[in-house]
């Protein structure tokens, strides 16, 4: 099929400013970019001078794990409507993959996170998983190997040291990912059992990314300037000593080092972000290339014990409600509130389990009030009501001002870390994350509009390795966002709903159009990313 696409805006994905012009499309590809074309096509199309990308790439992302869904298109369908394409999946060390299907650690492969409910299958390699859905799924996909799931795979979720051999083995499912196409691996050191690796493992798994010379991707141990990684809660901050750990793999090596998600938990982690810079400047000049990502929101999505110290969750239920441990619980918990300018009303519950949705939307301090409890008491009855598997959205994680400092920052790239939830209150990056980027382009708060794009699409597959997509280019594929700049600028954003896109194109489909899907198209459309040198 032949598409033509006139009286375009096009933004080629460069950072280059924009060209008016005509775009051909042939099948899956782009065949000609010209200022005006005259060809045969079966469908024209006016664009009357919208504004026209590279398809949108979430950077970081978790959809692997939702792409094997028995229908995955709930949750791609509000990613599709911001203008996102294609996924960088397997953050955070979790990947779906790297793991056999009857391995006894199997239903630990999530990471607490995510599951194998009502999936197509369970796939043990990157081969598999890419055999099985290029082609059957919305939208286009790279994956990292995740060192959590690979640790798993090896020697369960148990805090201890892997023997030589378990490491041996570790290391091997990670290379195999890599040659397989992989476009790198990541860490998760704040997930079990990606918190249990020493610098010594963690190294180990850096060098594999130089030698392949694929990025390291790096959900840090700690994100805020206390934390319960390290025992004591005085003298250098958290985030800063996670941030030394990376330094010490990496210094010496041209390692690509991926930092994710940039962000400050608690108001006192805040003043954190300058000295974070400094150290990745750096290590630029010492021959590391170091970048990371950042989301457009100041909250962040957790589970409801990330203030409950791993002793505490240890004990016994009993031993919960001795009065000695609820008493030294509630003055670790109260000297960690102080030292991160964090406390009970920026804990807002997501999701506690059916029968409690009352809870939803409110934070801790105002269901303490409801219920006639104290803060902590509170805290701790939503924990047992959800068997200490909640969810919570709190914050602050940022503000408008470090993003827009980010966002002037050509180290930075764009992302959502974001997944659809079966109940509860969601993450608002699922609906305008990426809108909200643009908007802060074309209002001044961001950088210039074209390398804005260029973060979220080329600049994204070059650090990625992925060919023939995140640019505008005559024989790339055709992979297109389509945006109205006047109704971005002016819209309000956080609506639960995305704004100022007005189609997407996936390998030469229109599959959204004014907000409305196609979901015939969308059951074939996406296809496998594979590094490009593989």
């Amino acid at each position: 099929m032949r598409q033509l696409l006139r009286n375009a805006k096009i933004y080629d994905g460069t950072g280059g400013e924009p060209l008016m012009g005509d775009l051909l499309l042939e099948g899956d590809r782009i065949a000609r970019i010209a200022p005006h074309l005259e060809a045969e096509a079966d469908q024209v199309v006016d664009l009357q001078g919208l504004s026209v990308a590279p398809g949108l790439i979430d950077e970081h992302s978790h959809n692997d794990w939702f792409a094997i869904r028995k229908d995955p298109l709930p949750y791609f369908a509000p990613f599709i409507r911001q203008g996102i394409t294609s996924f960088i999946c397997g953050n955070c060390g979790i990947s779906v993959v790297g793991c056999e299907r009857d391995n006894p650690y199997i239903d630990q492969m999530g990471g607490g996170i995510f599951d194998f409910q009502d999936t197509v299958g369970q796939f043990s390699t990157i081969r598999e998983y890419f055999e099985a859905m290029d082609g059957h799924m919305p939208c286009n996909m790279a994956l990292l190997a995740g060192h959590c799931t690979a640790r798993a795979a090896v020697g369960g979720t148990e805090n201890r040291k892997l023997t030589p051999q378990e490491e041996e083995r570790m290391l091997a499912i990670l290379e195999k990912a890599l040659q397989e196409g992989a476009v790198g691996l990541s860490l998760g050191l704040m997930y079990h059992p990606g918190l249990f690796a020493d610098v010594e493992e963690m190294r180990k798994v850096a060098q594999l990314c130089v030698r392949y010379h694929r990025p390291l991707t790096v959900h840090p141990r700690a994100e805020s300037k206390v934390s319960m990684a390290y025992p004591q809660l005085v003298g250098r901050s958290h985030l800063l000593r996670a941030v030394d750990e990376l330094v010490e793999i990496s210094r010496g090596t041209d390692l690509k080092l991926q930092y994710s998600h940039a962000i400050f938990v608690g108001r006192r982690s805040l003043g954190d972000r300058e000295e974070l810079m400094r150290i990745f400047d750096r290590l630029r000049s010492e021959g590391v290339d170091v970048m990371y990502d950042i989301y457009n929101e100041c909250l962040g999505v957790s589970v409801i014990t990330v203030i409950l110290p791993a002793w505490y969750q240890a004990l016994s239920e009993k031993e919960k409600k001795k009065p000695a441990n609820r008493l030294r619980l509630t003055a670790l918990v109260r000297a960690t509130s102080v030292l991160l300018g964090f406390g009970f009303r920026d804990i807002q519950i997501a999701y506690i389990g059916p029968g409690y949705e009352k809870y939803e939307g409110k934070n801790v301090h105002e269901i303490a009030l409801e219920e006639g409890m104290s803060d902590m008491d509170a805290y701790l009855m939503l924990c047992e009501a959800s068997h200490f598997n909640g969810r919570v959205n709190m914050g602050p994680y940022s503000t408008p001002e470090i993003i827009s400092a980010f966002e002037h920052d050509e180290h930075c790239l764009y992302m959502t870390d974001a997944w659809v939830e079966e109940h509860g209150v969601q993450n608002p990056a699922i609906y305008d994350c990426f809108p909200k980027f643009l908007r802060d382009a074309l209002r001044g708060t961001g950088d210039t509009l074209p390398r804005t794009i260029r973060r979220m699409t080329g600049a994204t597959a070059d650090r990625f390795m992925i060919q023939e997509r995140g640019y505008l280019k005559e024989g790339y594929f055709a992979d297109l966002t389509v945006f109205d700049e006047e109704e971005i600028r002016n819209a309000t954003p956080d609506q639960t709903k995305s704004f100022g896109i007005r189609k997407v194109w996936i390998n030469g489909q229109l599959v959204c159009e004014d907000d409305r899907l196609n979901e015939e198209a969308l059951k074939t459309t996406g296809r496998a990313m594979r590094a490009g040198n593989v």
